[in-house]
């Protein structure tokens, strides 16, 4: 026994009810669960005294978008700050590999355009090691880690391995080998395969990423591999031709579990995610919604408005690059055409739109746009322009994008046919933090709205994800699995306000979230934070293989 943790209330990730109880490790493991009392310390055993702290698996975050931040980061900043210990990433059918040399700018494009990430940020600190997938986890496995890691092969970069650039429907010759290419990734270690339909995701100068020139034969000849090598999720952003009855088949037919995004509740709209919920439990297969537990707030600047994109008139934007996006805003021709379509597109989201930092108009601040365009004599739309254009495009406006159901929410939480993902972590960094959804659910949905029993939201952040993505020997507290741990202060744990840094390789900023209330972590057995403070230069995650 290295390590002993007495007087824990022992929350063990499985739902059961909370007990008192101390944990005993040796090397990376648990070797034994014990009432108060039971367990022996030998002479060099190190005994911590938790005191009453809440103690339970490491969190598993299953939506993540850490693919090329790694490459820099092996912390994975600021998961790491709020008791996960396992993260998931290469979601939504993007990632950094495979990629040949040619393709790397359509690569880092387009996570700039779809993931709102920086390209100054990519393009400084990828190395570009690797060009297949297997050599991409080769390199992942070298390098040092905090947390542990998990990786999808995604459609897009596959997509554009295998096509180059071709906005069509594969040949049976590359469909074959885009087959073999995922039957190689999940037997070097991929956790599955990711894709996108979405329509709005606009890739690399514009245009739409390569996973939705995919014909929906194409991803369900992919999925077959999944279940042909006998392992392996699939994951899908919806879009055309991929819904709650597709899921079921594929899950059926190849033996797959198959979890999507995302499934959110709209105040304008209630009623409809439960009412999603409902039409999917009553079919077959083993299909996991994915839901989140914070409404999606994204701090948008227009040289970056990566969430316009849905809007046709909006993706001549994104294929323009950056420096001359302003020059567009000017064009009164352009905003004849785009004036009406996002008007109405965005007609449900006006109200929750509001200048969130600007020098040009500070009057402007606070107030949702339309109540200000209306005071003005203009529109939402042409405000949001000229406020902009004033302030150098440096202006960013806060927006209410979605999941803003309150009441709704909790009840997805509720529902044990959802799943808890969508923290994006890794992504649209300028834009939003919802990396500490853990702590949030801890302690709004928790403790401050009891909607969610301590044992169901522990059991949502660790033993469903573990068994939903076929993680072995995590997300429990049991003899014999690896000892992954966090301990918390019930009444305390949360999150701090939203801040932003500058830390990110060549200068550039991204927002972020601390934590309230996690005292320690342990990550494979490894004590990873101490007193609510990160332990410096700790390498205890290791790369989670399938």
């Amino acid at each position: 026994m290295d390590l002993l943790l007495r007087r824990a209330w022992l929350v063990d990730g499985s739902g059961a009810p909370g007990r008192a109880a101390e944990v005993a490790i040796t090397g990376d493991r648990i070797t034994a669960v014990g009432a108060p009392g039971e367990l022996a310390p030998g002479p060099d055993t190190h005994v911590v005294d938790l005191d009453g702290l809440t103690l339970t698996p490491g969190f598993i975050d299953i939506h993540t978008h850490y693919d090329a931040q790694i490459l820099w980061d092996g912390d994975l900043t600021p998961s790491c700050w709020h008791g996960v210990t396992t993260v998931i990433m290469g979601n939504c059918g993007f990632g950094v590999a495979p990629t040949r040399p040619p393709h790397r700018e359509i690569i880092v494009r387009t996570l700039e355009n779809v993931e709102g990430m920086s390209m100054e940020a990519l393009n400084a600190g990828i190395d570009w090691c690797f060009e297949t997938f297997p050599q991409y986890l080769d390199a992942l496995e070298r390098r040092r880690k905090r947390l542990n890691v998990g990786a999808f092969l995604g459609h897009t970069p596959l997509r554009l391995f295998v096509l180059g650039g071709a906005e069509r429907a594969a040949t049976p010759a590359e469909l074959d080998t885009m087959r073999a290419l995922v039957r190689e990734a999940v037997t070097a270690g991929a956790v599955g395969l990711s894709t996108s339909r979405q329509p709005a995701h606009q890739g690399a100068f514009g245009r739409p990423v390569p996973s939705r020139f995919a014909e929906v034969d194409e991803v369900d000849a992919l999925a077959a591999e999944l279940g042909a090598v006998g392992k392996g999720i699939l994951q899908v952003s919806i879009g055309p031709g991929m819904f709650v009855d597709q899921f079921s088949d594929l899950s059926v037919r190849y033996g797959i579990p198959v979890t999507w995004t995302a499934l959110v509740a709209r105040a304008d709209k209630p009623g409809a995610a439960m009412r999603t919920v409902e039409r999917g439990g009553a079919l077959p297969g083993e299909v996991y919604p994915q839901i989140a537990c914070r409404p999606i707030v994204m701090q948008v600047s227009l040289a970056d408005p990566t969430p316009l994109g849905e809007i046709d008139e909006w993706k001549e934007v994104l294929a323009r690059p950056r420096a001359e996006r302003a020059e567009l805003y000017r064009d009164a021709a352009w905003r004849e055409r785009a004036r009406p379509a996002t008007l109405a597109a965005w007609a449900h989201r006006w109200p929750k739109v509001a200048v969130e930092e600007t020098v040009a108009d500070p009057d402007a601040v606070g107030i949702p746009l339309d109540r200000l365009a209306a005071e003005r004599g203009t529109t939402a739309f042409d405000l949001m322009l000229d406020v902009a254009l004033a302030d150098g495009m440096s202006t960013r406006f806060r927006v209410v994008l979605d999941n803003d159901g309150d009441d709704e929410i909790g009840d997805l939480l509720a529902d044990k046919r959802t799943i808890l993902g969508l923290s994006d972590a890794g992504a649209h960094a300028s834009q939003l933090c919802d990396a500490c959804y853990s702590t949030h659910l801890l302690g709004h949905w928790v403790r401050e709205r009891k909607a969610v029993a301590l044992e169901d939201a522990v059991w949502r952040l660790t033993g469903q994800p573990a068994h939903a993505f076929r993680i072995r020997e995590r997300g429990l507290i049991r003899e014999g699995y690896f000892a992954d741990l966090v301990a918390f202060d019930s009444a305390t744990v949360g999150t701090t306000p939203i801040e932003r840094v500058h830390d990110q390789p060549g200068g550039a900023d991204r927002l972020v979230v601390r934590s309230t209330g996690v005292a320690h972590m342990w990550v494979n057995g490894v004590q990873t934070r101490r007193d609510g403070v990160d332990m410096a230069d700790t390498a205890a995650g290791r790369l989670l293989r399938s």
